[in-house]
């Protein structure tokens, strides 16, 4: 076929796809999705758990993957985005170190017309049109059942309840609502009160070391921790020992996230109860990106179904646990 009759033909073929509604890049049908996706880091179990729930799901669909590792820096993942808005990928997806600081990187994707999905943490931005849905926990109610199963665990004393609290990354979204759902149960009884607050970054080390602080200040005041995350709450199991107090006995500890790791210390008897918090959003992840290619809708909100562990169940459902 020579060069005219050759660009005659395609022309065709562009037009009738045109005419049939389909956009020219509709003619590659076989053409394989791909989707670029930054991750957070590797801070803790959680997010091991949900870096290989992401990979597995895309190998699992036929997704091609351009994954990038922030390392837990803002600077990373908004370069990692650059860069995927730069090689053209069909969808982007992440999950955001912290709130704010997105607009401009997520106006060059809307600009380049590729679709941003956040999954399990959200962004604080003016113009909620330039991401399509954000998939995830509810970061808020899992604060609130920390704070229920608190209030019904101390019904009844009547003496104040003094807390130490181990929080998340400071301005992430898990931090932040965590925080604020357990207070906002908290707050109705006056007998509860956090002595002690800070961050923990959602690692097992740092939580440890913060918690060793928390001690030497407070010692034998504390009643109770509330850790952001299972991680912090382990590596203050360490510090609890190590100071010679017997950890969900002399300290209650409530913890987020139902990792196995949690688990194991439940049934050990060293933590109270894991409000549970699912990684596994692979799959999901997977279907909302096929769904964006096929030019359907999304929902706004996309909220993960999850429970709340106590250690007295630890050991029966411990053998179901996929994280």
């Amino acid at each position: 076929m020579n060069r005219m009759n050759r660009r005659t033909v395609l022309t065709a073929i562009g037009a009738a796809s045109l005419s049939a509604g389909l956009p020219l890049g509709a003619l590659a049908a076989d053409k394989k999705l791909v989707l670029g996706f930054s991750q957070i880091g590797a801070e803790s179990e959680w997010r091991t758990a949900n870096t290989e729930s992401i990979k597995a799901a895309a190998a699992a669909a036929g997704i091609e993957l351009k994954f990038s590792d922030a390392q837990q820096k803002q600077e990373n993942q908004i370069k990692a985005l650059r860069s995927f808005i730069a090689q053209k990928v069909d969808v982007i997806a992440f999950s955001p170190v912290v709130e704010s600081g997105w607009e401009t990187v997520l106006r060059e994707a809307k600009a380049a017309k590729i679709p941003v999905i956040l999954t399990d943490r959200a962004v604080n931005v003016k113009d909620d049109s330039l991401y399509v849905t954000f998939m995830g926990s509810d970061f808020l109610e899992e604060g609130r059942k920390a704070g229920r199963w608190l209030v019904e665990k101390t019904k009844g004393s009547t003496g104040d309840v003094n807390i130490v609290e181990l929080q998340g990354t400071v301005g992430s979204a898990p931090a932040i609502d965590r925080k604020k759902g357990f207070e906002e149960i908290i707050k109705a009884d006056p007998k509860f009160k956090v002595i002690r607050s800070q961050t923990g970054d959602f690692t097992r080390a740092k939580g440890k070391e913060v918690m060793e602080a928390f001690l030497k200040a407070e010692g034998k005041k504390i009643n109770v921790l509330y850790a952001h995350n299972d991680d912090m709450a382990i590596g203050a199991i360490q510090a609890i020992e190590e100071a010679g107090l017997k950890p969900a006995k002399d300290i209650t500890i409530i913890s987020i996230d139902g990792v196995k790791g949690a688990f194991e210390a439940m049934i050990a008897g060293k933590l109270n109860v894991s409000v549970e918090c699912s990684p596994l959003l692979g799959p999901q992840l997977m279907q909302a990106a096929q769904d964006l290619k096929a030019g359907k809708t999304l929902p706004k909100r996309i909220v993960t179904q999850e429970s709340i562990f106590p250690m007295e169940v630890a050991a029966k459902e411990f053998p179901s646990r996929k994280y």
